[in-house]
Protein backbone atom coordinates (compact mmCIF):
# COMPACT_ATOMS: atom_id res chain seq x y z
CA UNK A 1 0.00 0.00 0.00
CA UNK A 2 1.21 3.81 -0.79
CA UNK A 3 1.17 6.33 1.67
CA UNK A 4 1.94 10.19 1.20
CA UNK A 5 5.17 11.10 2.70
CA UNK A 6 4.81 14.64 4.29
CA UNK A 7 5.98 17.54 1.55
CA UNK A 8 6.14 20.51 4.27
CA UNK A 9 7.20 21.30 7.56
CA UNK A 10 6.18 24.12 9.63
CA UNK A 11 8.12 26.89 8.72
CA UNK A 12 9.27 28.07 6.21
CA UNK A 13 10.72 26.18 3.25
CA UNK A 14 14.43 26.17 3.24
CA UNK A 15 14.47 26.96 -0.62
CA UNK A 16 15.52 30.42 -1.19
CA UNK A 17 15.98 32.64 -4.87
CA UNK A 18 19.53 33.84 -5.46
CA UNK A 19 21.20 35.21 -8.91
CA UNK A 20 22.00 32.59 -11.32
CA UNK A 21 25.62 32.45 -12.02
CA UNK A 22 26.32 33.49 -15.14
CA UNK A 23 26.64 31.05 -17.97
CA UNK A 24 30.43 31.04 -20.03
CA UNK A 25 29.89 31.99 -23.57
CA UNK A 26 30.78 29.57 -25.97
CA UNK A 27 33.73 30.31 -28.23
CA UNK A 28 33.06 31.68 -31.48
CA UNK A 29 34.89 27.92 -33.61
CA UNK A 30 38.29 29.00 -35.19
CA UNK A 31 38.81 29.17 -38.79
CA UNK A 32 41.66 26.99 -39.78
CA UNK A 33 43.32 26.13 -42.90
CA UNK A 34 41.82 23.56 -45.41
CA UNK A 35 45.15 22.14 -44.85
CA UNK A 36 49.04 22.83 -45.44
CA UNK A 37 50.93 24.35 -47.79
CA UNK A 38 52.73 20.99 -48.16
CA UNK A 39 49.49 18.96 -47.94
CA UNK A 40 48.29 20.84 -50.81
CA UNK A 41 51.52 20.56 -53.71
CA UNK A 42 51.34 17.04 -52.00
CA UNK A 43 47.66 16.89 -53.95
CA UNK A 44 49.53 18.75 -57.17
CA UNK A 45 51.82 16.10 -57.00
CA UNK A 46 49.30 13.25 -56.96
CA UNK A 47 46.86 14.63 -59.30
CA UNK A 48 49.98 15.15 -61.66
CA UNK A 49 51.21 11.05 -61.36
CA UNK A 50 47.50 9.78 -61.33
CA UNK A 51 46.25 11.67 -64.42
CA UNK A 52 49.15 10.82 -66.72
CA UNK A 53 48.32 7.14 -65.59
CA UNK A 54 44.86 7.66 -66.73
CA UNK A 55 45.15 9.15 -69.06
CA UNK A 56 47.66 6.65 -70.91
CA UNK A 57 44.89 4.20 -71.57
CA UNK A 58 42.07 5.96 -70.64
CA UNK A 59 41.35 4.72 -67.61
CA UNK A 60 37.93 6.64 -66.56
CA UNK A 61 37.68 4.70 -63.41
CA UNK A 62 41.61 5.69 -62.24
CA UNK A 63 40.74 9.02 -63.54
CA UNK A 64 37.87 9.25 -61.51
CA UNK A 65 39.79 8.78 -58.15
CA UNK A 66 41.97 12.79 -58.70
CA UNK A 67 38.91 14.01 -61.02
CA UNK A 68 35.35 15.12 -60.41
CA UNK A 69 32.72 17.91 -61.36
CA UNK A 70 32.98 19.75 -64.27
CA UNK A 71 36.36 18.53 -64.80
CA UNK A 72 35.49 14.55 -64.89
CA UNK A 73 33.03 15.10 -67.42
CA UNK A 74 35.36 17.10 -69.38
CA UNK A 75 37.98 14.85 -69.54
CA UNK A 76 35.97 11.79 -69.72
CA UNK A 77 34.67 13.64 -73.34
CA UNK A 78 38.12 13.91 -74.76
CA UNK A 79 38.33 10.24 -74.16
CA UNK A 80 35.27 10.00 -75.74
CA UNK A 81 36.36 12.27 -78.48
CA UNK A 82 39.53 10.13 -79.09
CA UNK A 83 38.24 6.42 -79.30
CA UNK A 84 35.66 8.37 -82.10
CA UNK A 85 38.89 8.75 -83.95
CA UNK A 86 40.52 6.12 -86.30
CA UNK A 87 43.49 4.41 -84.55
CA UNK A 88 46.04 6.71 -86.99
CA UNK A 89 44.19 10.32 -86.05
CA UNK A 90 44.98 10.06 -82.60
CA UNK A 91 47.76 11.85 -81.05
CA UNK A 92 50.46 9.88 -79.38
CA UNK A 93 49.84 10.56 -75.24
CA UNK A 94 52.47 13.09 -74.12
CA UNK A 95 52.98 12.90 -70.18
CA UNK A 96 53.01 16.11 -68.21
CA UNK A 97 53.10 17.61 -64.81
CA UNK A 98 52.55 20.80 -62.77
CA UNK A 99 55.38 22.84 -62.08
CA UNK A 100 55.41 22.71 -57.76
CA UNK A 101 58.24 25.17 -58.00
CA UNK A 102 56.01 28.18 -59.24
CA UNK A 103 52.97 26.99 -57.95
CA UNK A 104 50.67 29.90 -55.78
CA UNK A 105 48.70 28.08 -53.36
CA UNK A 106 45.28 29.94 -52.30
CA UNK A 107 43.91 27.53 -49.13
CA UNK A 108 41.54 29.40 -47.51
CA UNK A 109 40.51 29.22 -43.69
CA UNK A 110 37.44 27.26 -43.09
CA UNK A 111 35.52 26.83 -40.25
CA UNK A 112 34.18 23.26 -38.50
CA UNK A 113 31.62 21.46 -40.79
CA UNK A 114 32.39 23.45 -44.11
CA UNK A 115 33.65 21.68 -47.01
CA UNK A 116 36.89 21.81 -47.70
CA UNK A 117 38.51 23.26 -50.92
CA UNK A 118 41.24 24.94 -52.39
CA UNK A 119 42.61 27.08 -55.27
CA UNK A 120 45.92 26.53 -56.47
CA UNK A 121 47.48 28.89 -59.75
CA UNK A 122 49.43 26.13 -61.73
CA UNK A 123 52.02 26.21 -64.99
CA UNK A 124 52.11 22.66 -66.82
CA UNK A 125 55.37 24.10 -67.85
CA UNK A 126 58.64 24.72 -65.80
CA UNK A 127 60.39 27.92 -65.16
CA UNK A 128 56.76 29.09 -66.60
CA UNK A 129 54.37 32.02 -64.45
CA UNK A 130 50.95 30.10 -63.73
CA UNK A 131 47.95 30.92 -66.27
CA UNK A 132 45.81 28.26 -64.61
CA UNK A 133 43.36 28.52 -61.78
CA UNK A 134 42.58 25.24 -60.57
CA UNK A 135 40.18 24.30 -57.72
CA UNK A 136 40.80 20.99 -55.74
CA UNK A 137 37.86 20.08 -53.19
CA UNK A 138 37.99 17.19 -50.15
CA UNK A 139 35.91 13.97 -50.74
CA UNK A 140 35.77 12.88 -47.05
CA UNK A 141 33.48 9.79 -48.03
CA UNK A 142 36.36 8.78 -50.31
CA UNK A 143 39.03 9.82 -48.22
CA UNK A 144 40.84 11.99 -51.15
CA UNK A 145 41.14 15.32 -52.83
CA UNK A 146 39.70 15.60 -56.38
CA UNK A 147 40.40 18.40 -58.93
CA UNK A 148 37.07 19.41 -59.74
CA UNK A 149 37.67 22.62 -61.74
CA UNK A 150 40.61 24.43 -64.59
CA UNK A 151 40.38 27.68 -65.88
CA UNK A 152 43.09 29.36 -68.16
CA UNK A 153 43.51 32.43 -67.97
CA UNK A 154 44.11 35.09 -70.27
CA UNK A 155 46.79 36.85 -68.69
CA UNK A 156 50.17 35.70 -66.05
CA UNK A 157 48.82 38.77 -64.12
CA UNK A 158 46.93 36.43 -60.82
CA UNK A 159 44.10 37.80 -59.11
CA UNK A 160 45.35 39.39 -55.76
CA UNK A 161 43.80 37.50 -53.19
CA UNK A 162 43.83 38.42 -49.99
CA UNK A 163 45.97 36.79 -47.39
CA UNK A 164 46.93 36.91 -43.86
CA UNK A 165 50.22 37.23 -42.06
CA UNK A 166 50.20 33.10 -42.16
CA UNK A 167 49.29 33.40 -46.44
CA UNK A 168 46.19 32.12 -45.84
CA UNK A 169 43.39 33.30 -47.57
CA UNK A 170 39.69 34.34 -46.53
CA UNK A 171 36.90 31.98 -47.99
CA UNK A 172 33.62 34.65 -48.78
CA UNK A 173 30.40 33.33 -50.12
CA UNK A 174 29.66 33.11 -53.99
CA UNK A 175 26.37 34.23 -53.83
CA UNK A 176 23.77 36.44 -51.68
CA UNK A 177 26.82 38.56 -50.46
CA UNK A 178 25.79 41.63 -50.15
CA UNK A 179 29.32 42.73 -49.83
CA UNK A 180 29.83 41.72 -53.73
CA UNK A 181 28.26 43.75 -56.75
CA UNK A 182 27.37 40.37 -58.40
CA UNK A 183 27.08 36.70 -57.41
CA UNK A 184 27.78 33.71 -59.13
CA UNK A 185 24.32 33.36 -60.50
CA UNK A 186 24.15 36.83 -62.23
CA UNK A 187 27.55 36.07 -63.76
CA UNK A 188 26.44 32.86 -64.97
CA UNK A 189 23.70 34.97 -66.58
CA UNK A 190 25.97 36.87 -67.82
CA UNK A 191 28.17 35.07 -69.71
CA UNK A 192 25.02 32.64 -71.38
CA UNK A 193 24.07 35.92 -72.60
CA UNK A 194 27.45 36.53 -73.85
CA UNK A 195 26.83 33.46 -75.88
CA UNK A 196 23.13 33.98 -76.57
CA UNK A 197 23.23 37.21 -77.82
CA UNK A 198 26.70 38.88 -78.36
CA UNK A 199 26.16 40.16 -74.59
CA UNK A 200 23.27 42.67 -75.59
CA UNK A 201 21.02 41.84 -72.34
CA UNK A 202 23.36 41.18 -69.28
CA UNK A 203 26.71 40.29 -70.72
CA UNK A 204 27.72 43.90 -71.92
CA UNK A 205 26.15 45.52 -68.30
CA UNK A 206 27.86 42.46 -65.72
CA UNK A 207 31.27 42.75 -67.34
CA UNK A 208 33.83 45.18 -68.30
CA UNK A 209 35.22 44.05 -71.48
CA UNK A 210 38.50 41.63 -70.99
CA UNK A 211 39.68 39.14 -73.38
CA UNK A 212 37.55 36.41 -71.92
CA UNK A 213 34.08 38.48 -72.26
CA UNK A 214 35.49 39.67 -75.61
CA UNK A 215 36.30 36.03 -76.84
CA UNK A 216 33.09 34.36 -75.92
CA UNK A 217 30.65 37.50 -77.63
CA UNK A 218 32.67 36.46 -80.57
CA UNK A 219 32.16 33.49 -81.09
CA UNK A 220 28.74 34.23 -81.06
CA UNK A 221 29.36 36.72 -83.73
CA UNK A 222 31.22 34.65 -85.89
CA UNK A 223 29.80 31.32 -85.32
CA UNK A 224 26.52 32.73 -85.80
CA UNK A 225 26.82 33.47 -89.28
CA UNK A 226 29.30 31.03 -90.50
CA UNK A 227 26.71 29.59 -92.43
CA UNK A 228 25.37 32.28 -94.68
CA UNK A 229 21.54 31.63 -95.86
CA UNK A 230 22.35 28.19 -95.86
CA UNK A 231 22.23 27.58 -92.11
CA UNK A 232 22.03 28.78 -88.67
CA UNK A 233 23.71 28.68 -85.07
CA UNK A 234 21.72 29.44 -81.98
CA UNK A 235 23.49 29.34 -78.73
CA UNK A 236 21.13 28.93 -75.32
CA UNK A 237 21.95 27.79 -71.57
CA UNK A 238 21.30 24.23 -70.92
CA UNK A 239 20.84 22.33 -67.64
CA UNK A 240 23.53 22.76 -65.36
CA UNK A 241 24.86 19.90 -62.96
CA UNK A 242 27.85 22.12 -61.95
CA UNK A 243 26.13 24.72 -59.54
CA UNK A 244 29.49 24.80 -56.85
CA UNK A 245 30.94 28.18 -56.57
CA UNK A 246 34.09 29.10 -55.09
CA UNK A 247 35.44 32.38 -54.08
CA UNK A 248 37.98 34.21 -51.95
CA UNK A 249 38.30 37.50 -50.77
CA UNK A 250 40.73 39.75 -53.03
CA UNK A 251 42.91 42.62 -51.24
CA UNK A 252 40.19 45.41 -53.05
CA UNK A 253 37.45 43.80 -50.64
CA UNK A 254 35.86 41.98 -53.85
CA UNK A 255 36.31 38.53 -54.25
CA UNK A 256 37.24 35.83 -57.04
CA UNK A 257 34.67 33.80 -58.24
CA UNK A 258 35.34 30.31 -59.43
CA UNK A 259 31.91 29.06 -61.08
CA UNK A 260 30.61 26.84 -63.66
CA UNK A 261 28.11 26.91 -66.83
CA UNK A 262 26.60 24.66 -69.70
CA UNK A 263 25.32 25.81 -72.77
CA UNK A 264 24.06 24.65 -76.26
CA UNK A 265 24.88 24.97 -80.05
CA UNK A 266 22.18 24.15 -82.36
CA UNK A 267 23.44 24.35 -85.82
CA UNK A 268 20.55 23.68 -88.68
CA UNK A 269 20.03 23.91 -92.34
CA UNK A 270 18.06 26.75 -93.57
CA UNK A 271 15.37 24.53 -96.02
CA UNK A 272 15.55 20.88 -97.05
CA UNK A 273 17.53 19.24 -99.38
CA UNK A 274 20.85 21.25 -97.11
CA UNK A 275 23.04 18.33 -94.74
CA UNK A 276 24.77 19.33 -91.83
CA UNK A 277 28.56 16.73 -92.47
CA UNK A 278 30.01 15.80 -89.04
CA UNK A 279 33.66 16.94 -88.88
CA UNK A 280 35.73 13.67 -87.71
CA UNK A 281 35.98 15.26 -84.27
CA UNK A 282 32.10 14.67 -84.12
CA UNK A 283 32.64 10.59 -85.13
CA UNK A 284 31.72 9.67 -81.64
CA UNK A 285 28.80 11.02 -81.09
CA UNK A 286 27.30 11.46 -84.70
CA UNK A 287 29.24 8.68 -86.42
CA UNK A 288 29.35 10.38 -90.06
CA UNK A 289 25.79 10.75 -90.34
CA UNK A 290 25.03 13.59 -92.15
CA UNK A 291 21.92 15.71 -90.32
CA UNK A 292 19.49 18.28 -90.93
CA UNK A 293 20.30 20.14 -87.19
CA UNK A 294 23.13 19.20 -84.66
CA UNK A 295 23.19 20.40 -80.84
CA UNK A 296 26.46 20.41 -79.38
CA UNK A 297 26.38 20.36 -75.81
CA UNK A 298 29.33 22.14 -73.35
CA UNK A 299 30.07 22.24 -70.05
CA UNK A 300 32.41 25.63 -69.15
CA UNK A 301 34.66 26.33 -66.13
CA UNK A 302 34.76 30.28 -65.50
CA UNK A 303 36.65 32.72 -63.76
CA UNK A 304 35.66 36.19 -62.92
CA UNK A 305 36.62 38.97 -60.29
CA UNK A 306 34.06 40.71 -58.67
CA UNK A 307 34.71 44.26 -57.22
CA UNK A 308 32.62 45.34 -53.56
CA UNK A 309 30.97 48.27 -55.21
CA UNK A 310 28.53 48.82 -57.49
CA UNK A 311 31.08 48.63 -61.10
CA UNK A 312 31.20 45.95 -63.65
CA UNK A 313 32.44 42.41 -62.93
CA UNK A 314 35.87 41.24 -65.23
CA UNK A 315 35.76 37.99 -66.75
CA UNK A 316 39.40 36.36 -66.74
CA UNK A 317 39.45 33.51 -68.08
CA UNK A 318 37.09 30.55 -69.22
CA UNK A 319 37.61 26.97 -70.56
CA UNK A 320 35.02 25.00 -72.48
CA UNK A 321 34.61 21.33 -73.85
CA UNK A 322 31.83 19.42 -75.78
CA UNK A 323 30.37 17.06 -73.21
CA UNK A 324 27.57 15.81 -76.47
CA UNK A 325 26.09 15.95 -80.00
CA UNK A 326 22.55 14.59 -80.57
CA UNK A 327 20.87 15.61 -84.27
CA UNK A 328 18.18 13.95 -86.11
CA UNK A 329 19.83 12.81 -89.51
CA UNK A 330 18.45 13.23 -92.63
CA UNK A 331 15.82 11.98 -94.28
CA UNK A 332 17.94 9.17 -96.89
CA UNK A 333 19.83 7.72 -93.60
CA UNK A 334 16.03 7.67 -91.51
CA UNK A 335 14.62 5.70 -94.66
CA UNK A 336 18.19 3.67 -94.45
CA UNK A 337 17.74 2.99 -90.72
Amino acid sequence: MLTASACATSGSPDAHITAAAPRSASPAPTAEPALTKKEALAQIAHYSKINNAANTDRNRHLLDTVEDGPLYAMSISDYRETEGLPAADRKPYKPWSYDLASAELYIPRLRVGQDRWFVAALSDQKGKAPSRLAVFVERPQHKRWEMVSVVDLDSQKLPDIALDRDRYATAVAADGNKQLAAGTDLLRTAVLDNFATGGAHTGTKVFAPTKASKRQIEVHDKTGTRYGNQGTTVFAGAANRYTDAYALKTTDGGALILFSHTHTQTDAVAHSGLQINPGKDDRAWLHDVPRTSITYTFVCNDAATVPAKAEPSRLIGYTCARINASGPPVDSWSNRA
